[in-house]
């Protein structure tokens, strides 16, 4: 999911003036250990990984391996940094929000190099990462630093013979695993909400793409952040994300990933001491283009949902149902649009269309494509591999899908643009609820009352109307359906971290 949308940015295809930021030169990985209270750690078993460069296949560093036991010191950690009388819990809150503040200047300091090794680990093109991860991690940071001191209570009105207030407390040691397809930016919407609340973190980044997070943790430690505040554990699922989730003295986990993991981690929390889940999880996203709506708009907004950061986005917008009187020029436009998209090296700042994150999830997509053929939907453009090195593939659109298709059914995460056709508003917006997941839409229309009522009757916890992947760190974000629980981002997400008391005190009586 892209932050503050990719209008400014100029990510959309074509060619890029040469006063752009270029990619840092990069000479050693310097951050590649675990980082728990403000110090480095080895693997206590001495085990490491590699992270590779999608774009190449070849390994950029290896990284220290934690498990259950780095997640135990990490919580030990969190727990001390935030227990009564610590340095961080005595901390005055509007000091909390400078740390926040001071935190976005250094990675605003670190920006180039920052993109440089997102786009080095996810394979997403130079300036996507420069100028939509980093502004939008950035915003996030300060957004929330500007929260710190205006979480308060309120008092509550009885009678005469009670004083009742409500506090809103930190929840405690919040655990948060995070995805590879954002993952600088998803690191800032776990640990700014938490941190503003007066939480302390154990984050597990993704095993395929740790690097920015594990420079964060070097500027956090810059910043003056306690030790134990924040604790990074790179790992893998299976042992460190299950640690976490299943962990007796986490309160909190926040997951972002697939539908089918966050039922593991929900299943874990409940078993373990019952803490609290946020989930951000998969979608299978419908746009809905009305005939009287602006039909270059929907075409681009529409492409931008489906092809941007390769398709690798759980808001990406791979059910387009465009009316029947517009259909065939809508097709056609699109095809246009995605033969003009620059596939090729991330890092050079012509590319706006970069490789997939790894060969399993290269192949799942192709075997999706297969079955779109297989099952009679019309491949207009794409569906090949690019080049012999990396796993770079076309931007791929099908028209004449049905929605029995797997295509039409399944979460691709991949660049796939599905084009249904409908005849009437009502079809439209039944064949876009018909799906298990909830997470974005998106409607193209003219006609506000029309934009409005449909909007009304999507079932996702986001509607865009007439744009796509407009986010924006005071909108809040989250599904519903198999798409998730809870909310991210803005007002809101502040009562995932917090917990209400309420204080009742009884007065003496006087005349």
């Amino acid at each position: 999911m892209a932050q503050n949308g990719t209008t400014d940015s100029g990510v959309a295809g074509g060619t890029h003036a040469p006063s752009f930021p270029q990619p840092v030169k990069v000479q050693e990985i310097r951050h590649t250990k675990i980082f728990i209270n403000n110090e480095w750690h080895a693997s206590s078993k001495g085990a490491t990984f590699p992270t590779l460069n999608p774009a190449t296949g070849v390994k950029i560093c290896d990284v220290e391996e934690a498990d259950k036991a780095e997640v135990d010191k990490a919580v030990q950690a969190a727990r001390a940094a935030g227990r009564s009388g610590a340095s961080w819990r005595k901390m005055d809150v509007s000091s909390r929000g400078r740390l926040l503040h001071k935190l976005a200047d250094l990675v605003e300091r670190d920006r180039a190099l920052l993109a440089t090794l997102e786009t080095m680990d996810t394979g997403k093109p130079f300036l996507q990462s420069f100028f939509i991860d980093l502004d939008g991690s950035i915003k996030t940071l300060r957004y929330y630093a500007g929260w710190a001191d205006k979480i308060q209570g309120r008092s509550l009105p009885v009678d005469d013979s009670f004083l009742c207030f409500t506090r809103h407390e930190p929840v405690g040691v919040c655990g948060a695993i995070i995805p590879w397809n954002f993952p600088l930016l998803m690191f800032m919407w776990k640990i700014a909400p938490a941190l503003s609340c007066g939480n302390t973190v154990v984050i597990k980044p993704a095993e395929q793409t740790p690097l920015t997070a594990l420079h964060v943790g070097a500027l956090i430690k810059e910043a003056g952040f306690p030790p134990g505040v924040v604790n990074i554990v790179p790992g893998f699922g299976p042992s460190a994300g299950a640690a976490i989730a299943s962990h007796m003295d986490i309160d909190k986990v926040a997951f972002t990933g697939s539908t089918k993991v966050g039922q593991l981690i929900k299943e874990a929390a409940a078993k373990s001491n019952l803490k609290r889940v946020t989930l951000e999880l998969g979608g299978k996203n419908p746009c809905i283009v009305f005939a009287d709506s602006d039909l270059q708009l929907a075409v681009a907004e529409t492409q931008k949902g489906a092809f941007y950061n390769q398709g690798q986005c759980c808001t990406a917008a791979s059910r387009v149902f465009v009316e029947e009187s517009i259909y065939e020029e809508f097709v056609r436009c699109s095809v246009e649009g995605a033969k003009n998209i620059v596939t090729g090296d991330p890092l050079d700042p012509r590319t706006s269309h970069g490789p997939q994150i790894d060969q399993e999830q290269f192949d799942k997509i192709m075997e999706l494509i297969e079955s779109g053929k297989e099952e009679g939907a019309r491949l207009e453009c794409g569906g090949k591999a690019v080049g012999d090195t990396g796993l770079f593939l076309q931007p791929t659109i099908f028209s004449g899908v049905k929605d029995h298709m797997r295509i039409a059914k399944e979460e691709i995460f991949g660049p796939v643009q599905c084009i249904f056709s409908f005849k009437s508003q009502q079809e439209a917006i039944e064949r876009a609820n018909s799906t298990e997941y909830g997470l974005v839409a998106a409607v193209f229309t003219r006609c506000l009352d029309r934009a409005l009522s449909v909007s009304a009757a999507l079932e996702t916890g986001t509607v865009w109307v007439n744009c796509y992947n407009a986010l924006h760190a005071q909108t809040p974000f989250g599904g519903c359906k198999m798409s998730g629980v809870g909310r991210e981002l803005g007002e809101y997400a502040l009562a995932e971290y917090s917990e209400v008391k309420a204080v009742t005190i009884k007065l003496r009586e006087t005349l």
